[in-house]
C-alpha cells in the first residue's frame, strides 16, 4: 500500500539557528554529494569542517556533471547533487529524480584563459577582436572540457560563438572529460593554453591567469544543488543548510567562488510512494 513521505519543512534560516543545538549523536547517518569537479578543493574542505562539527561523515563524488547526473539518474546512491550548470540539474529535475523545492542557487563562478605558469604569453584582453588561434602554435591545441557535454566547455562554446570564435577554435581543442583533466593538460604544458573556472586557475600554481572571458559572453555561471530522495528529518538536509550558511560561504570565498545570496523557505513537498 502506498504511504506518504514528508520532508522535514523548516525555514532555512531557522535550521540555521538550530543546527549548533544538535548534538553530533542524533546524527546517525553518513551523507553522500555527488558534486561538479571544479568544487573539488571546496567541496572537501566544507566536507573536512563539517565532519569535524558534527560527526557526520561526508563521502565525496567529484567528476563532471553530465557524467554525475546520469550515474544519478540510474539509481546511483546519492543524497545531494552539486551542478557546475543549471543544464543537468534541469535534466535531473525532468527525471523527477531531484526534491526539486529543495533546488538552490549556491554559488557563482568566472571564465579565463590560462597557460603555464612559465609562459611567455602576454595577458590577454579577450574581445570579439581576440584572434586566440593566433596565441598558440599551428600543431597546438587548446585544452578544455568538452563542449558536447562538460559544463566549462559549454561555456566556453557559448562565449566563444558569441565573440565570433567557435568556428576557428573548434578543430584546435583539446577535449577533456572534466575541467579539472583540462586544468592537467595545462599543468603538464601538454597544451600552451586551456579555457576553465576561474577558481580552477587559483587552485593551480602551475598556470596561470592571461585573459577573462566577458560576463556576457555566455550564460551566468551558476551552481545549483539540490536534494536527492531524502528521508524524513534526513542528515541531508541539515548538510545542504549548512552550505547555504557562512561557514561554508566563507570557504568557497578562499578558493574564489562567488556566493548567491540565499533567503528562501524550503517549502512542504510530500509524495505518494
Amino acid at each position: 500500500m502506498p504511504h506518504l513521505r514528508r520532508l522535514l519543512v523548516v525555514p532555512l534560516s531557522l535550521l540555521l539557528l538550530g543546527l549548533g543545538a544538535i548534538a553530533a549523536p542524533a546524527w546517525s547517518e553518513d551523507i553522500t554529494v555527488f558534486a561538479a569537479a571544479s568544487l573539488t578543493n571546496a567541496i572537501e574542505t566544507a566536507a573536512q569542517q563539517y565532519e569535524e562539527k558534527t560527526g557526520i561523515h561526508v563521502r565525496l563524488s567529484l567528476a563532471s556533471s553530465s557524467t554525475l547526473a546520469r550515474q544519478i539518474a540510474a539509481g546511483a546512491p546519492a543524497d545531494i547533487y552539486i551542478s557546475a550548470n543549471e543544464k543537468w540539474m534541469d535534466w535531473l529535475n525532468d527525471q523527477g529524480v531531484i526534491q526539486s523545492n529543495s533546488r538552490q542557487d549556491i554559488l557563482a563562478n568566472s571564465l579565463v584563459l590560462i597557460a603555464p605558469a612559465n609562459s611567455t604569453t602576454p595577458p590577454t584582453d579577450i574581445t570579439k577582436s581576440t584572434k586566440i588561434t593566433d596565441l598558440i602554435g599551428h600543431d597546438e591545441r587548446i585544452a578544455v572540457g568538452d563542449p558536447d557535454h562538460v559544463p566549462a566547455g559549454i561555456y566556453a562554446k557559448q562565449a566563444l560563438t558569441t565573440l565570433g570564435q567557435w568556428d576557428a577554435v573548434n578543430p584546435r581543442l583539446a577535449r577533456a572529460d572534466n575541467v579539472r583533466s583540462a586544468l592537467a593538460l595545462v599543468e603538464r604544458g601538454e597544451a600552451p593554453l586551456g579555457i576553465v573556472y576561474r577558481t580552477d586557475a587559483m587552485i593551480s600554481d602551475g598556470v596561470k591567469i592571461i585573459g577573462t572571458f566577458p560576463a556576457d559572453s555566455h550564460p551566468s555561471i551558476t551552481y545549483p544543488i539540490a536534494l536527492i530522495d531524502p528521508q524524513d528529518g534526513d542528515a541531508a538536509l541539515k548538510f545542504l543548510v549548512w552550505l547555504l550558511g557562512d561557514d561554508a560561504a566563507t570557504i568557497f570565498a578562499d578558493y574564489g567562488f562567488d556566493a548567491i545570496a540565499t533567503t528562501v523557505t524550503i517549502t512542504p513537498d510530500t509524495a505518494a510512494q
